[in-house]
């Protein structure tokens, strides 16, 4: 059956319910009031449904309007997806490449491998997105990135695990836990103060990162977290990679804990769109694995 609504008047559709009405639909389109009202009002007719109705001023979905903007929606993303994999398949580099990495990832390995993909290509333009926990997530279903380097896998993607992580408890030297000069038990940890990185998402589904008391500052950054540490503010677990210059140099220290001194994570590589995924994608795709390895 050969299609009979063009991808225009889906996209009208979705216009007009994202914006809440034609007029508001039309002038986020730059087309006329007339011309997203005939769009939206040929795909009820072709199909035999009201797609809107009326409440007040506003148009609101139908339970059948629900259905097709959904899948307009996706139909929509499939063709934008069809057309990127189209023009990298005809030869190039992309002009800007998205990377999104978990802060619990080594910064300087991914610096490294940045420079070594642009010297290759010295006109290609990056974005790099430090994200935490559900943050990640949200940009690759979101589209906002190429590649991931993520510690779960999204629903609807796959990726390919890319190593595996070690965190472990520490705190400045001087620390009032280190000065118990015993293995710390959950209790002693409840009674100072827990540093924790916040989930970058901009609706945390709730936490993956442990909570070992009520006692907490969370902040925005790794980098503000370890800073707090080493003045003595706080403990946390760190991805050891991550501050194996403050272990050298003594500015933290790892806390001598009963049970769960050491914790384990994955980190997976993840192509947002692994047909579209261009040269440089893959050329930085490779350079992590050799980096990670």
């Amino acid at each position: 059956m050969t299609p009979r609504i063009t991808l225009e008047q889906w996209r009208a559709l979705i216009a007009v319910h994202d914006h809440g009405g034609y007029a508001q639909a039309a002038a986020a389109l730059n087309k006329s009031q007339s011309t997203v009202s005939y769009a939206v009002h040929r795909i009820e007719d072709l199909l035999d449904v009201r797609a809107f109705e009326r409440q007040g001023r506003k148009a609101h979905l139908t339970a059948a309007g629900q259905m097709l903007v959904r899948r307009a929606r996706a139909l929509i993303e499939e063709a934008e997806r069809l057309e990127r994999a189209a023009a990298l398949a005809a030869g190039g580099w992309e002009t800007e490449l998205r990377v999104a990495a978990e802060v619990i990832f080594p910064t300087w390995r991914m610096l490294d491998c940045l420079d070594r993909l642009c010297r290759a290509q010295p006109g290609l333009r990056v974005q790099l997105h430090e994200s935490v926990l559900g943050g990640t997530a949200e940009l690759l279903t979101s589209g906002r990135v190429d590649l991931a380097i993520a510690s779960s896998i999204p629903a609807g993607f796959i990726g390919d695990p890319l190593t595996r992580v070690r965190f472990i408890a520490a705190a400045a030297p001087d620390h009032a836990l280190h000065r118990l000069n015993r293995p710390l038990t959950a209790e002693d940890l409840r009674r100072h103060r827990h540093l924790v990185v916040r989930d970058s998402a901009t609706q945390p589904a709730g936490s993956q990162a442990p909570r070992a008391s009520d006692q907490r500052w969370t902040v925005t950054a790794k980098a503000t977290s370890i800073a707090a540490a080493c003045r003595g503010y706080g403990f946390a677990w760190y991805a050891e990679d991550i501050i194996r210059s403050e272990l050298d140099s003594g500015a933290l220290k790892p806390l001598p804990l009963a049970h769960g001194a050491e914790r384990w994570a994955t980190l997976y590589l993840v192509y947002a769109d692994p047909d579209s995924a261009g040269p440089a994608a893959r050329a930085l795709a490779d350079l992590l694995r050799s980096a990670a390895a």
